[in-house]
């Protein structure tokens, strides 16, 4: 295999006879059209809250962009002008949505007796774009897109069927995902003492904090723990995984390696919020603040940085093994 071919060509399963044409481009426009449109009109929408926003759309077109542009495939002109109404169908969809359409199913959500009537609503934000993310692949790639660009698509209705079970099983509600909370609770507890940052005491699912600006006490549910980024993750990194050409024994062992960084780094936001609360300020809105945007600023960095990592080091390593053969 010669040492100058792409990361998509040594690792994806691909046609290695096509060959990447301007068509391709036109074909990222149009999946990042939507997404890029709201962004530039909406862009108050574009929270990084897992629950309060779209700012993991802009995680998603980033893994559909990525997947598509190491692609060495034809997309033809006829599938762009067929794909063209499709992205324009998204357009629309989210100038409706922010001039009228979201307060309506807001509505529908308290009509109902949802409790939770804001992951409702992104939960259907999230989903409506996720199917258009989709007919535009599949329009693009046709079947093919499920093997050569899942992960956006894979990300954002994973995103929505987490807001989903917010939705209609909020809090604690949720027995099997509010399992590992305790434990959770129980390990920042113990890092608190160890840093000597205050007084923790943990009950259950609950943290009774004293810290420098006095008490605070923090209720932790599932979402909160990090139990939805470890589902949302999977998802993800097994769609990179089964189409990565490499050793099955090699994908078990980064998807675990994974699996220990995304609780890592939901044991750091936990410590994070408590950290918060005990040293810098137990006011409650302020906190809450912090606490909307402290997940995914650190979580949807890590995905993409661990996707990108394990894509260069196996890169490496079957380029080696290349070279090796060559000189034997």
């Amino acid at each position: 295999m010669a040492q100058g071919r792409s990361i998509a060509y040594i690792l994806f399963e691909d046609d290695p006879h096509t060959m990447m044409r301007t068509g391709l481009a036109g074909g990222i426009g149009l999946v990042a059209a939507p997404i890029v449109f709201a962004l530039a009109a909406y862009p108050e929408t574009f929270e990084l809250s897992w629950n309060q926003g779209r700012g993991g759309a802009l995680f998603a077109m980033a893994f559909a962009v990525a997947e598509l542009a190491m692609l060495r495939v034809d997309i033809t002109i006829r599938r762009l002008i067929w794909c063209a109404p499709i992205a324009a169908l998204g357009i629309v969809y989210v100038i409706l949505s922010d001039n009228g359409l979201r307060d309506y199913i807001a509505g529908i959500a308290t009509s109902s007796g949802i409790e939770l009537p804001i992951s409702w609503v992104w939960m259907w934000d999230l989903g409506i774009i996720t199917v258009i993310m989709v007919a535009t692949l599949a329009g693009l790639l046709g079947r093919r897109w499920v093997r050569l660009a899942p992960a956006g698509p894979i990300f954002l209705g994973g995103s929505a069927l987490i807001l989903g079970l917010d939705a209609y099983f909020p809090y604690d509600s949720l027995g099997p995902l509010q399992y590992v909370v305790p434990y959770m609770v129980d390990l920042n507890v113990w890092l608190v003492t160890v840093f000597d940052l205050g007084t923790a005491i943990a009950r259950d699912n609950l943290m009774f904090l004293n810290g420098d600006h006095g008490r605070f006490a923090l209720q932790v549910f599932w979402p909160s723990a990090g139990v939805h980024s470890i589902i949302i993750y999977s998802l993800v990194m097994m769609a990179f995984l089964l189409k990565m050409r490499i050793p099955g024994g090699r994908k078990a062992a980064w998807f675990a390696i994974g699996i220990i960084g995304t609780i890592t780094v939901n044991v750091i936001r936990i410590f994070l919020l408590s950290w918060y609360a005990l040293k810098v300020t137990a006011n409650a809105e302020k906190w809450e603040e912090f606490h909307s945007v402290a997940g995914e600023i650190m979580f949807l960095p890590w995905l993409f940085a661990f996707i990108v990592i394990v894509m260069i080091l196996e890169t490496r390593r079957i380029k080696r093994l290349d070279a090796q053969a060559q000189r034997t």
